[in-house]
């Protein structure tokens, strides 16, 4: 990794110049670690993940079934809330319209919401449509490597935009995508979760900067 300062500008201005970098943010080698609270441990045998809310049939998994589930890489840019932006990020995990595709999920035509889960009854809100986008994945994996526990380990959601789709209107900060999931709520109404209800945007849209609501 290289931290000089003057090359960490260079690849700003690079990205700048193909319409990648969002208003407000800057270009980061690091991968900077926030988060409210402490960071669990686990028992990976005592692990399970939910999904529950506006489906056909509940579903849960064990950790070890987890990892039978289908897995895909994805490429993505992410951009978090506090102004800092890492670039051609690679991450492994399960993306919920495979579930869906394969017959494991079942949504009922009223979901329209989800609520992610967390530890420490943490939660943020996504409406269905972004949910489901490819750039939207339940991640294990990071850069090739399991998660390690800042960073959300054993499993956690993560939203993201493709570069090829630089932006995009819709793409979300980074806070939209909670660490330390447990479970998946899908859910007829929207609920605003943890940093929702503290003050930040609900829907958290990226390129028009919907960082906070009202006076923030």
């Amino acid at each position: 990794m290289n931290l000089n300062p003057f090359a960490r500008k260079e690849a700003e201005d690079k990205i700048k110049m193909e319409g990648r970098l969002p208003p407000g943010q800057s270009l980061t080698n690091r991968f900077p670690v926030l988060h409210y609270g402490s960071v669990p441990r686990y028992d990976l045998a005592k692990w399970d993940f939910r999904i529950f809310g506006e489906v056909e049939e509940p579903v849960r998994f064990t950790w070890d079934e987890f990892l039978k589930l289908p897995m895909r890489k994805v490429n993505m840019d992410i951009h978090c809330v506090t102004r800092w932006s890492k670039f051609d990020t690679e991450w492994e995990g399960v993306w919920m319209q495979d579930l869906i595709d394969q017959g494991i999920v079942k949504l009922k035509p009223t979901a329209k919401h989800v609520i992610e889960h967390c530890e420490f009854n943490f939660t943020t809100n996504v409406d269905l449509a972004h949910f489901m986008k490819p750039t939207t994945l339940l991640a294990v994996k990071y850069d090739g490597n399991w998660l390690d526990p800042d960073h959300g380990y054993p499993l956690r959601v993560v939203v993201g935009q493709f570069k090829e789709n630089k932006m995009d209107p819709d793409a979300r900060y980074f806070w939209k995508g909670g660490k330390w999931l447990r479970g998946l709520e899908f859910s007829r109404i929207d609920k605003p979760g943890f940093w929702e209800q503290a003050g930040y945007h609900n829907i958290a849209r990226i390129w028009p900067e919907e960082r906070f609501e009202g006076g923030w």
